[in-house]
């Protein structure tokens, strides 16, 4: 039987009284999911495995049953891999985020979400600046700063501390001189640079540094066919999710209009999805956008971005008649803007009913599958 698995990033949330005490997915317009769940049946996951932090690398790797205490090595590496660059073993690869500081307070951790052009042009200027180390363009603000015979340095995930001072948070030990000394070198070129000239003219926050985390070594995966002895297929505009496909031997399925933003092409995925299960066993489909609102605090943004996942799964659904599985990887909760741990809801289509009638973290908990790990998600969808 088929599968395809459509992933609404961080879109698990805390009640919020200016939406009644309901959760965004709670109160959002969610006919087509709210349809899965009267034709199939709900449960919990945890999606962060005891002693991990709540990122999307840890959980994705997770919900494909890839234990991260066995497979995880950083989030850095799994962008090198999705952007096709072949770390050596003594490589150590850093995600790098363009942001905007002011007043040494981490006041936006994806510089307004800057473009993917502004992003390039801002490193071409920066690379000849530091030698010591190579820089990769990537998707907006996500980028790559890999340290030749480097040692892990401790780092932190600029989106936990928008509004906090980052002195308490700058690299420490292993390679953290030469990632600050990578960071100081960018607010110098990045101070006047036309990039931000025009960005700054136009209303929009200016990156003022480059900020490198999460950092590891080349990770190695059992492949998927291999796993599950099925075909697989990942469908994402965010190189971490592509790097994570690209490690397990996945197809990595590219979607024009894809941006990992608000703006990206919704049924644009859901046509590619239902074109790839044509040929494929099972497709992945990751939609970034609640997670971003999260971050934000938007409550507006993160309740449309559901009801655009919400759409996506709607046209899926009118198409294929096999197992259809939707949940979020962590929630992104509007109160912290920040990830947290909670398991999330997921509903199953082919796998049984239960008395739920909507999708939500309410009443996912009270679905007959109880709460899993997300390891054994996939086995238990294919079995």
């Amino acid at each position: 039987m088929k599968c395809i698995l459509i992933l609404g990033d961080g879109m698990a949330d805390e009640p919020i009284p200016q939406l009644g005490g309901k959760t965004p997915l709670g109160y959002a317009r969610t006919p087509n999911m709210d349809r899965m769940v009267r034709d199939g049946a709900c449960g919990m996951l945890q999606t962060i495995p005891e002693g991990f932090e709540p990122g999307s690398d840890i959980a994705n790797m997770s919900i494909l049953g890839y234990a991260p205490e066995k497979y995880y090595t950083g989030r850095g590496p799994l962008e090198a891999l999705s952007m096709g660059i072949d770390l050596a073993p003594t490589d150590i690869a850093y995600r790098c985020n363009l942001v905007t500081v002011r007043d040494e307070i981490m006041a936006d951790f994806s510089a307004g979400h800057i473009t993917s052009a502004e992003g390039a042009a801002l490193f071409a200027s920066l690379a000849p600046h530091v030698p010591a180390v190579t820089i990769k363009a990537g998707v907006s603000y996500r980028n790559l700063l890999i340290v030749p015979h480097g040692s892990l340095a401790d780092s932190t995930a600029p989106h936990d501390i928008v509004g906090k001072p980052i002195s308490d948070y700058l690299p420490r030990n292993g390679d953290a001189q030469i990632l600050l000394s990578c960071m100081a070198k960018s607010r110098e070129v990045f101070r006047n640079h036309p990039v931000n000239v025009a960005r700054v003219k136009a209303g929009k926050p200016p990156a003022t540094q480059v900020w490198p985390w999460s950092g590891g070594r080349h990770p190695v995966f059992p492949r998927f066919s291999e796993k599950y002895h099925c075909r697989g297929g990942m469908i994402s505009a965010v190189d971490l999710l592509n790097g994570i496909a690209r490690c397990a031997g996945m197809e990595i399925i590219t979607v024009p209009g894809a941006t990992g933003y608000f703006d990206t092409d919704y049924m644009a995925k859901a046509r590619y999805a239902l074109d790839a299960i044509r040929r494929l066993d099972f497709v992945y489909v990751h939609i970034e956008a609640p997670d971003e609102a999260g971050h934000l605090g938007s409550i507006e943004e993160k309740v449309r971005a559901i009801e655009n996942v919400d759409r996506v799964v709607g046209a899926i659904r009118k198409e294929f008649d096999g197992i259809v599985a939707v949940l979020p990887d962590h929630p992104t909760p509007i109160r912290i803007k920040t990830h947290s741990r909670e398991p999330v809801p997921f509903v199953v289509t082919g796998k049984g009913t239960d008395k739920t009638t909507h999708f939500s973290e309410k009443e996912a908990r009270s679905g007959m599958f109880g709460t899993k790990e997300a390891t054994g998600f996939l086995s238990f969808l294919f079995s």
